[in-house]
């Protein structure tokens, strides 16, 4: 069958960054580049038309009019009518499917005459509001996507888009729901109020449609996404070797929604992990570093879960070895991509768009199309061997640690390094246990003790490190016959302090 055809349209001078972001992610995107062919009226070489004439005649031989409304009317013809909305009386009059997306500016903001136009694509279509590229994007995708399945030109859509049979809004969870909308508004600037009804949430997120649940939003605020998609956990294990050998000293499934599963995966990681301690010269606290910077670990862990492919039996996979860290997920680059690409500045093409992008709300993804890159820079500036990717039947990011170099200079591991704290268990206590007593300083909250070891997961730290150390009476509560006391703050005790002296 011949490519879909697009007609992008917006005026001219607000909106031609966007227009050729779209241009180019719809031409790249594996799926829907496979269908659609837009055009862009600034792409035409130069002909000896009127420009009003040709405009309207690209419209006539494109399928799909999609419109980019803003602020501005743009320039009006003798008749008082603008470009863009000449092009949708033109694709009204061809009987055209129009797909109209609103950027999010207050009504009086906008141009009076803009205002009427939107009043009146409102009266035939369904439109969606935007307020950044990404926002965009996604919006289109959804739109698209579903406009394949309805011309049956697709029968089954993408993983993430495809809505889910067995799943109702019963199975999500509303407090999930209101969290990313609140961290959101404080990370990105999202446009939603704390108070937006659920519903409208995620259908401003293209997550739901007349009640019907996506995949992508069992991933994010499911109660239980296992019970839907069993091969969705992470699966990490710890290796004292530089091979996958039994016994295995540390192993762990992780179940959860998509921000649970990373913040599981990355303490995981950063407890089996060298944990420098400074001094107090330069600060107030002790500043603390690990040997392989979290940035680093949790952009490969975010990758692995935000881009696998979940129809896949496969599980992400985290390995520690003593020399490497390996993140493993049954996924591959778009087409014609090579792991190269990913070391340098690249366009954004998620895998899952709708999983990804409520991920980059929240501040999981940094910045949309440079995460590699920046492991690659962030690992270099530090000192470490530059990551490498690998493209199998499963795609792989391996990241090494620092004795990776230590073996190839002296040819031997030095163990410790003076102030590190290892992951492994020291004399009675656990590693985990050791790094809590090196940042307690005084009386802490379990809040501040948390955020001095970068670390998420509160049940995790709990269980790996508060539990372990109120046992081996390292430390104390303030409140110890009331473990749930408001107040509640944590100290070392005597013995604690005789082994934090005894590791400084």
């Amino acid at each position: 069958m011949s490519r879909i055809r697009i007609f992008i349209s917006s005026v001219q001078a607000e909106f031609s960054h966007e227009r050729k972001v779209l241009h180019d992610y719809l031409l790249s995107d594996p799926l829907l580049g496979k269908f659609f062919e837009p055009f862009l009226f600034e792409l035409l070489p130069a002909i000896d038309q009127r420009v009003d004439t040709v405009y309207l005649k690209e419209v006539g031989n494109s399928d799909i009019y999609l419109a980019l409304l803003g602020k501005a009317y743009g320039f009006e013809d003798r008749e008082g009518i603008s470009p863009t909305e000449r092009e949708f009386d033109e694709a009204t009059a061809g009987f055209k499917t129009r797909l109209v997306f609103l950027s999010d500016y207050p009504l009086a903001e906008r141009h009076p005459k803009q205002n009427a136009f939107i009043l009146k694509a409102q009266e035939v279509l369904v439109r969606k509001r935007f307020g950044t590229v990404e926002e965009l994007k996604s919006a289109v995708y959804a739109s698209l996507v579903r406009y394949l399945e309805e011309k049956e030109i697709i029968r089954i859509g993408p993983f993430d888009a495809t809505f889910n049979s067995q799943a109702s809004l019963a199975d999500l969870d509303g407090e999930k729901v209101r969290t990313l909308v609140r961290i959101a508004r404080s990370k990105r600037g999202f446009s939603l109020p704390e108070e937006t009804p659920i519903e409208d949430v995620l259908t401003h997120l293209n997550l739901i449609n007349e009640n019907r649940i996506s995949n992508a939003a069992m991933l994010l605020f499911g109660n239980e996404p296992q019970r839907f998609f069993i091969n969705s956990e992470v699966r990490c294990a710890h290796f004292h070797g530089t091979e996958v050998s039994k016994p295995i000293p540390s192993y762990q499934v992780f179940r959860g929604d998509v921000f649970e599963l990373v913040n599981q995966s990355v303490d995981f990681v950063l407890s089996k992990l060298n944990y420098r301690i400074g001094s107090r010269e330069e600060h107030i606290q002790i500043p603390g570093s690990y040997e392989i910077p979290k940035e680093i670990v949790a952009e490969a862990i975010v990758n692995a879960v935000a881009h696998r492919d979940y129809t896949s039996n496969g599980s992400v996979q985290v390995m520690l070895f003593k020399d490497r860290l390996e993140i493993w997920n049954p996924g591959s680059l778009p087409l014609g991509w090579t792991v190269e690409k990913l070391k340098k500045r690249h366009p954004s093409i998620p895998a899952n768009p709708l999983l990804a992008h409520p991920m980059y709300l929240a501040g999981y993804i940094e910045r949309i199309g440079t995460g590699t890159a920046d492991m690659v820079r962030i690992a270099i500036l530090n000192g470490l061997k530059e990551p490498e990717f690998i493209q199998e039947d499963s795609f792989c990011a391996i990241i090494y640690r620092p004795i990776f170099h230590a073996e190839k200079v002296t040819g031997e591991v030095t163990g410790e390094v003076t102030g590190e704290v290892t992951g492994e268990v020291t004399g009675e206590v656990t590693g985990e246990v050791i790094k809590l007593i090196k940042v307690l300083d005084g009386e802490m909250k379990r809040s501040e003790i948390q955020k001095m070891l970068q670390l998420k997961h509160d049940d995790n730290f709990r269980l790996q490190y508060i539990l372990p150390a109120l046992e081996a009476k390292v430390i104390e509560m303030t409140f110890p016959d009331s473990p749930n006391h408001p107040k509640q703050k944590y100290r070392l005790t005597e013995h604690g302090k005789r082994l934090k002296q005894s590791k400084e």
